[in-house]
């Protein structure tokens, strides 16, 4: 027996690895099978089709058929080539036109204008989509290709074609580039009865600081309450939108977490330090155009019950993009983790539960106010037990969206938008020329009838061509977008904001709620009253 003991272990051993090496063999066989066969399809059509085809160009379309198949915008291969002219122009003396995009749909588009830009000024809007950039199709360019091409030197113009909804032509457009200088916090206000305003536009190295600026500004002419407007706010750095969501928690409180498949890829962002502002009854303004860092925060104070979260759902911009260096200095860029709130919700939308892309019609400003997306939403638990959706984006807690346009003025609207970059630039010529014969122009100034069929004059001028009637139907849209503009080169933006918050439903619901409430416990329940 003795002897007969070691024969069966090494019998054992020898079984179980041949049955271990088999099995690793037959995973070898047939990844080296599938090798094998590309290799031999690509022979084969290198060698044989009825015209050449360079074997670079079959595997640069095998690369790119394979993201392709993971369905995903924000993965992309990035040549050697590319890579490098892009790095060397960002770090050089370059300007730029002010817009956030991303890849959807097959396409590069706008999600978010960074005011006072170029991309501001020009007429563009949110979800317009690039068709061309100086002269080059962007079909089937990405979203750093087509970043580069409207980079360059401040002072030099560039040209655009953008596909619009509901336009049948691509719209033309001219952007002037400039140095972006972007401010986190352009005005911060005191409303009414101790409620202060403080808009942020996008997060920067130095947001975390405005914010606190603004705040501390603030809370100094006797603010005890407050709204943080994040709508169009089309995110930025990580790490401010963690700081500036730590003036509001305490600390140790779980910010954002990462989940991925590779090393490294699952992470859990929390506070490090205690809130500057712990009990300040908050109230945070979301849109559909409010994407990533955005996102981070509405749905971190909104998980914690430290804010109540009003407007419309959020973009759903979640995933974490990780760039890979490759040989022969290419680079390959993959999603690798998506971000997901402290209460388990995932922020992406295109991931998300399978929920239908927003639907909605055009505000009264001519933007697209999305409709109430909650339906077949899945449900989770804030950690006070409050109900929350997810399935990508953030829902906010009471749903505030502006007045709609009729479908006569909605048409109307769109038949401005075929010429949109003529009447973008007669928008603003008549607002200079209107600011500099009008001396001692107050914010609350309205147009003439007069004045307005002053402006259908300077269309005709420019080459805009209306049908019979548009000009009537969209008057009230021409009007708003004609003031605005005189407002903004008279004023600034804050002149802009004081002209028309009246207007504006989801800060004015806001307000009143904050008029009601004492703390956060009371501007919560208000929901429940609401209900």
């Amino acid at each position: 027996m003795k002897r007969i003991a070691p024969f069966v272990v090494l019998a054992a051993t020898m079984l179980l690895g041949g049955w271990f090496f088999q099995e690793g063999v037959r995973r070898d066989r047939g990844v080296f099978t599938q090798s094998r066969l590309f290799q031999e399809v690509v022979d084969h059509v290198s060698d044989q089709f009825v015209e050449p085809v360079e074997r670079e160009r079959i595997y640069r379309a095998a690369i790119e058929g394979l993201l392709d198949e993971l369905d995903d915008p924000h993965s992309s291969f990035i040549d050697a080539r590319e890579y490098e002219d892009l790095r060397i122009r960002t770090q050089g003396d370059y300007g730029g036109v002010g817009l956030e995009v991303i890849e959807r749909d097959g396409w590069v588009t706008v999600v978010g204008i960074i005011p006072g830009t170029p991309g501001a000024r020009s007429g563009i809007r949110a979800g317009d989509q690039f068709f061309e950039v100086a002269g080059r199709s962007t079909e089937g360019l990405d979203v750093d290709a087509v970043v580069d091409l409207l980079r360059g030197p401040p002072g030099e113009a560039v040209e655009v074609l953008m596909r619009r909804s509901g336009v049948d032509e691509p719209i033309s457009f001219s952007l002037q580039r400039e140095v972006i200088q972007i401010k986190s916090v352009p005005f911060a206000l005191q409303l009414a009865d101790g409620v202060g305003y403080v808009p942020l536009q996008v997060f920067r190295s130095t947001s975390t600081d405005e914010v606190r600026a603004a705040v501390d500004s603030l809370r100094a002419e006797g603010v005890e309450r407050l709204i943080l407007d994040l709508r169009g706010n089309p995110g930025g750095l990580l790490e401010e939108g963690i700081g500036v969501t730590e003036l509001f928690l305490d600390a140790g409180e779980t910010v954002v977490e990462t989940r991925g498949r590779g090393a490294g890829q699952t992470e859990r962002y929390q506070t490090s330090s205690q809130a500057a502002y712990p009990r300040m009854p908050l109230v945070v303004l979301v849109d559909h155009t409010s994407a990533s860092a955005s996102e981070i925060v509405a749905g971190a104070l909104q998980d914690h019950d430290r804010a109540l979260v009003l407007g419309s759902s959020t973009y759903g911009k979640g995933s974490v993009p990780t760039l890979f260096r490759l040989s022969e200095g290419n680079v390959l860029r993959l999603t690798t983790a998506l971000w997901y709130t402290p209460a388990g919700r995932s922020i992406d939308r295109e991931v998300g539960d399978g929920v239908a892309r927003m639907e909605g019609g055009l505000g009264l400003d001519g933007s697209f106010v999305a409709s109430p997306d909650t339906a077949g939403r899945p449900e989770f638990r804030s950690m006070g037990g409050r109900l929350l959706r997810g399935g990508g984006g953030i829902v906010p807690d009471e749903w505030v969206s502006p007045d709609t346009l009729s479908s006569g003025e909605s048409e109307a609207v769109q038949a401005l938008y075929r010429q949109a970059g003529l009447f973008s630039r007669a928008i603003f010529d008549h607002a200079v020329d209107y600011v500099s014969t009008h001396d001692g122009l107050s914010p609350d100034f309205e147009l003439s009838a007069a004045e307005v069929e002053g402006f259908r004059r300077r269309l005709e001028q420019v080459g805009v061509e209306l049908e019979a009637g548009v000009f009537d139907e969209a008057r009230g849209y021409i009007v708003a977008q004609l003031s605005a503009e005189i407002a903004l080169q008279a004023f600034g933006e804050v002149g802009v904001f004081q002209r028309d918050y009246g207007r504006d439903a989801a800060l004015n619901r806001a307000l009143d709620r904050l008029q009601q409430a004492t703390t956060t416990r009371d501007l919560l329940a208000l929901l429940r009253l609401a209900a």
